[in-house]
This record gives C-alpha cells, structure tokens and sequence, in this order.
C-alpha cells in the first residue's frame, strides 16, 4: 500500500432546513392561526484521530465530504430533523491547514482527539415564530443557513519518541528490524525504505515500551526536496530525540565526520529546532572487515566537537551493542520525562 502522508480535500457542512408556512386547519376552528415549524440543523463535519488510521491513503481517492443537510419544518409546529453529522477519521500526528490560506487550523496529536471543523447551518424559523398582535397571520419563514465549506490540506506527521536518521544503506531499516517486531523491506541499494517504519521496542529487562520511527534516508540536499528529502524530514519533527545512524564501513579516511556533517546539516536547513534535537549517534556494520580502525578515527574525530555526543558502536546482525542501545534510549527518554515533569510544577 503506498504511504499517503499529505492530502488536499474539500469540506462541507450540512445546509440548515426551511422553515414551514403553515396555518391551523381543524373543522370547527376556522381561524387556528400559523403552526409552521422550524427546519431542522444541517450536520457538523467533524473530524475525530483514530488508532486505527495510520496514513492518509483513503484521501487519495476521496476529496469531497459532505454532512446531511437539515429536513424542513412542517405544520402542526412540527421542527425539521436535523442533519446527521459526519464524522472523519484521521491518523494521530495530522496536522489540519487551511489550503487557501495556509492557516494552521489544528494539530491532532492524540488519539480520541475531537474537533467541528464545519458547524452545520441553522434552520430557518417557521412562520408561527412570527405572529405578533399586530400581524397575526405571517405568510412567509426564514429559509435554512447555508452550511461551511473549507479546502483543507492535511499533514501527517508520524508520532515516535525516537527517530532513526541516517544516509542511505546506515543500517536503519536493519536496526529496527532487530529492536522490533516491524519488518521493513531491506536492500544493498539507495533508497530501500521508501516509507517511514514505526516499531515498538519492549526491552527485554522490563520497563516501558517506546516507539521508533525508521525514516527514509537522508541526501545532501534533502531539506530543498532531493531524493525523498523534504517529503519525509517533517516525520523527524515529532520525535522525542534522534538515532543518527553512521555506516562504518563509509567513514572516509581523510574527512572521518563527512556523512555525519551531511546529515546534520540536512536537518539545520529544514529546521532549526531539529539542528539542537539530542542526538545519540550509533556506528552501524561493525561487524564488518576494518571496522574497529574506521570507528577509533570518527572518536578521534567527534571528540574534538565542542558539543559531546553519546556515541555507541553497534552490529544489528550480530547483535553486538543492541542492548547497551536500548539501555542508552531508555536513559534519555527518562531523562526527558524527568525535565517535562520538573517544568510542569
């Protein structure tokens, strides 16, 4: 299934219905007076985050949604029914922008999160709300409100408290597939995870659970929309810290920080707030042939940054560096949630 991660649809709530002119008709009451109801509410669009929506794929087919318009009144003051409302499921993490503006209108961040987009119209009154002493048999009512119509574009943005970021073929895809039960599709080839992966890591000495994102790879001028480039680094916004992942085996002798420079910069450009994300930084392969020589120039190299850096050397298919990994994550996330709670109070 292709992964639909931004959609442009149109919206409209219910009309309200018509109110009814209507006089009293009974046999012995020859002037009963006016007993038209009112019309019935056109519905709400109401948009609601489900658990169950991961993408945005049903908008790709689907642009127009309409809600119920409002019945209208009858005699006998008998009120019109209003218009079902409609209810839109979207995934948790999708933002909701005005497409002709551009105005933000909301960010859906969890699931059950509830929010009227269009109010239906209201409707029209009948013409037994108009008899007054003076003008007892009004022959007119209000027509229904007509209902709201917005263009909207919604934006996805995978919620994980880590991201894993990283060139082509840096061993993502390979990692989560080790510290997860998701199982993305893995090739010695550019570009092999063309969809952002979300896998649930339960260690294995206890402790909660956390979610990681495995995000395409990045290029050189990923943030200006090369290779998947800008379409994917919005998913690395919601994340709690970052993963960089280093091939070992592609660290350059003579510029040992090449490909963790790309990346970062990458990140900088697209946002600011991404560039002073925490980082802990993971050399991938180190099962590999020249490794531990390749691994010892980019410490020497990382070392001499002003910034420091958790630097942790892993093999996913070995397994070597897993669990100090998991342990090194689960240390940061409790580390951020000892913070978030000191800000709150």
């Amino acid at each position: 299934m292709k992964f639909i991660d931004e959609a442009n649809i149109t919206i409209e709530s219910g009309k309200g219905g018509s109110g009814c002119v209507s006089f009293r008709r009974e046999k012995f009451i020859p002037k009963g007076g006016p007993d038209g109801g009112s019309g019935g509410r056109g519905g709400n669009i109401i948009l609601v985050t489900s658990p169950r929506k991961r993408t945005l794929y049903d908008f790709n087919y689907k642009k127009f949604f309409k809600a119920q318009n409002g019945s209208g009144g009858e005699g006998n003051q008998k009120t019109g029914k209003d218009g079902n409302d409609l209810i839109i499921e979207i995934p948790p993490g999708t933002l909701v922008v005005n497409a002709d503006t551009g105005e933000p209108i909301r960010d859906f961040v969890s699931s059950g999160e509830t929010y009227v987009l269009a109010k239906g119209g209201r409707g029209g009154q009948g013409n037994t709300h108009f008899k007054t002493s003076t003008h007892q048999t009004p022959r007119f009512a209000q027509p229904g409100e007509p209902g709201e119509t917005l263009n909207i574009r919604l934006e996805l943005k995978l919620i994980a408290d880590v991201g894993l970021v990283g060139l082509p073929n840096a061993g993502k895809s390979t990692l989560i597939s080790a510290i997860s039960s998701a199982r993305p599709k893995i090739g010695a080839y550019p570009f092999t995870t063309l969809i952002p992966n979300l896998g649930v890591v339960k260690p294995r000495w206890g402790g909660e659970a956390f979610v990681v994102a495995d995000i395409p790879g990045l290029i050189e001028g990923a943030h200006a929309g090369a290779g998947l480039g800008i379409q994917f680094l919005k998913h690395v916004e919601r994340t709690r810290f970052l993963v960089h992942l280093i091939d070992v085996s592609a660290i350059d002798p003579d510029d040992p920080l090449r490909d963790y420079e790309t990346i970062n910069n990458e990140l900088a450009l697209y946002s600011e707030s991404l560039s002073h994300k925490p980082q802990i930084v993971v050399l991938s392969k180190m099962d590999l042939t020249g490794a531990d020589e390749a691994a010892n120039r980019f410490q020497d190299a990382i070392a001499s940054l002003p910034t420091q850096k958790s630097l942790i050397c892993i093999s996913a298919v070995t397994g070597s560096g897993i669990d100090n990994l998991i342990s090194t994550i689960v240390s940061f996330l409790d580390a951020a949630d000892e913070n978030r709670q000191e800000n709150e109070f």
